[in-house]
C-alpha cells in the first residue's frame, strides 16, 4: 500500500532537486520517509536524498519502490499552486500509479524498477569545507554562467573564491570568512567543476537556508543542503574536471 500527501511545494522542491540529474528516478517509500539515489547517465553527478515522513501530511506506506519519469511528474506538480495538496497513491494489484491535485487526476504505470538501480553513494574524506547562504550560492552559480562553462572553486583559510575564465569573459567572486557562515581549510586548495551540472541548482538555492560545500584539489565537490524545515536532506556529488578532461 503506498498512500501518501504533501504540500505542492514540498512536491515540487523533490522532483526539481531530482531532475537536476536525471529523467527518471527510483522513489523508494519505506515505514521512516523517502529515500532516492540517482546518478546522471555520464556518472559525473549523483544526489543522495532522503525525506521523513514527518514532512509529509498523510503517509500511510508498505515498503514501496516506484520508478517515475521527474520530467512528466514536474509538469502536473506544477499545474498546482503552493498551497494545494498533492496526493500519491499506488495499487499494486492493477500496477497503476494516482496523482491527485485538487479535481485534477493523473494515472500512470510506473516504470521497470529493474532498470533504475540506485547507485553506491560513495564515502568520500573531503579535507577542505564552506557554509554559505543558498541567496549567495545561487547568485554566484547564476553569475559564472553568464562567462563560461567551467567554474574554479578556491578555499583558503579566510577566503572561498568562485571565479570562471569563459573564451571572452571572465567573473571572480570573492567570500570572506565574515561573508561565510563556516569555514574549514588547513591549506589552500583548487578545483574546477561543470557548471552544466551547477546552474540548475541556482534555482533551488534560492530557497535553501544554507548549503555546506566540501572539496579538495582536483577532488569531487560534494553539496550538503537541508530543505522542508529540514525534513529533507541533500547530498550532492561532482566529479572535478581535471587536466585530462581537456
Amino acid at each position: 500500500m503506498l498512500n501518501v500527501t504533501a504540500r505542492q511545494e514540498l512536491m515540487s522542491t523533490i522532483v526539481e532537486i531530482l531532475g537536476v540529474v536525471v529523467e527518471e528516478a527510483r522513489l523508494d517509500f519505506g515505514e521512516d520517509g523517502l529515500a532516492v539515489r540517482v546518478v546522471d547517465p555520464s556518472h559525473v553527478a549523483m544526489i543522495k536524498m532522503d525525506v521523513d515522513s514527518a514532512a509529509f501530511d498523510t503517509w500511510e506506506v508498505d515498503e514501496t519502490k516506484l520508478g517515475l519519469e521527474m520530467r512528466k511528474l514536474n509538469q502536473f506538480i506544477s499545474v498546482g499552486g503552493a498551497g494545494d495538496m498533492v496526493e500519491l497513491t499506488y495499487n499494486e494489484d492493477s500496477g497503476q500509479a494516482t496523482i491527485l491535485i485538487g479535481r485534477i487526476e493523473l494515472n500512470l504505470r510506473p516504470l521497470d524498477n529493474s532498470t533504475l538501480n540506485p547507485p553506491n553513494v560513495p564515502s568520500l574524506d573531503l579535507p577542505c569545507g564552506v557554509t554559505i547562504s543558498g541567496t549567495e550560492l545561487s547568485q554566484a552559480l547564476r553569475a559564472s554562467r553568464l562567462a563560461g562553462d567551467l567554474v574554479n572553486l578556491s578555499l583558503s583559510e579566510s577566503t572561498f573564491t568562485v571565479d570562471v575564465k569563459g573564451p571572452t569573459d571572465s567573473i571572480k567572486l570573492d567570500f570572506s570568512a565574515d561573508d561565510l557562515m563556516a569555514i574549514d581549510c588547513k591549506e589552500p586548495a583548487r578545483s574546477q567543476y561543470s557548471l552544466t551540472y551547477l546552474t540548475p541548482l541556482a534555482k533551488i538555492f534560492q530557497k535553501i537556508d544554507n548549503v555546506n560545500l566540501r572539496f579538495g584539489e582536483n577532488f569531487p565537490l560534494r553539496l550538503t543542503f537541508d530543505f522542508a524545515d529540514g525534513a529533507g536532506h541533500v547530498e550532492y556529488f561532482l566529479a572535478p574536471r581535471v587536466e585530462g578532461d581537456y
